[in-house]
């Protein structure tokens, strides 16, 4: 169920688990999935309960991982620690592992959310309470809140009739979807301030038209997104949005202000562009924020 992974995922899974209390089902299941596991990862038959929780499990951990993460980054910036280092360091642990460590703007999509709500409320719905997963739940509500509010900071609270370029509008790169997307959120927020917002995704503009019609403009490319823009804000981390010309950037914006979701770019060639910079978890380059 990856997006971007499906056909992967399909043909190569690291495991398959299925939930069944029949033999003759079992026997079937076994048969059918055994070419696509010939390098020895695991068929696993449970019960049905075990096999759905374990579905729920797999991806509210996930989503842990990312809250921790993302929970951590207000303290690395408060006390001048780079997340990125750390999740270098800690990700190198094989216990830990390097996938899922990314500080950003919080988790999108279909899976993650969906499957978080779902086993808070099966969990509630029995009377226990998942302390950790509703803690990353809450994590993640607040990561984009929290974002947003810097970006409000920065220009004294007032953003009305502000010119805001937007790169990025599915919830991850290598899809369309947009689904719980935090770039839809940042851009309800805009709005919602009076802010002005232009859009560039090479996936989903039409997705997004479809939720905000002309509400918000469209750019044709990266380049075109950013004219005369007060600030560029990076919500996906799309391959194209990791090695612009920023020196095409600085001519084209109105102030060379970017305010990084994604981590994508070095803080020392931000230093040396000139950019005021600031993203997640790390030190802000050439500030304009008073503390």
């Amino acid at each position: 169920m990856r997006e971007g992974f499906a056909v992967e995922d399909a043909l190569k899974p690291e495991r398959v688990v299925i939930g069944t209390s029949s033999k003759q089902v079992e026997e079937i299941l076994r048969d059918l999935y055994e070419p696509f596991v010939r390098s020895g990862n695991p068929i696993l038959f449970m019960d049905v309960k075990s096999a759905e929780v374990t579905k729920y499990a797999a991806n509210s951990f996930l989503a842990a991982k990312i809250s921790f993460m993302n929970d951590l980054s207000e303290y690395c910036e408060k006390v001048g620690a780079d997340i990125e280092n750390i999740r270098v360091g800690i990700g190198s642990d094989s216990r830990i592992g390097k996938r899922f460590l990314f500080a950003g703007i919080g988790y999108g999509g279909s899976c993650f959310p969906k499957d978080v709500k779902a086993l808070i409320h099966s969990t509630d719905s029995a009377g226990i309470e998942l302390k950790i997963v509703k803690a990353a739940q809450n994590v993640n509500e607040n990561q984009i809140n929290r974002f947003f509010n810097l970006i409000l900071k920065r220009f004294e609270g007032n953003i009305k009739g502000k010119q805001f370029a937007l790169w990025g509008l599915a919830f991850k790169p290598n899809t369309d979807d947009t689904r719980e997307a935090p770039a839809f959120r940042l851009i309800d927020m805009f709005l919602e301030k009076g802010a002005n917002v232009k859009a560039y995704d090479s996936e989903a503009i039409a997705n997004t038209r479809q939720v905000y019609g002309d509400k918000i403009s469209y750019a044709t490319g990266i380049y075109d997104c950013t004219e005369n823009a007060d600030a560029l804000i990076v919500a996906t981390e799309w391959n194209v949005f990791r090695k612009p010309d920023f020196s095409k950037l600085t001519s084209l914006m109105k102030n060379p202000i970017i305010f990084d979701g994604r981590n994508l770019y070095s803080l020392d060639e931000m230093a040396k562009l000139g950019f005021e910079y600031y993203c997640i978890g790390r030190r802000r380059i050439n500030s304009k924020i008073k503390e």
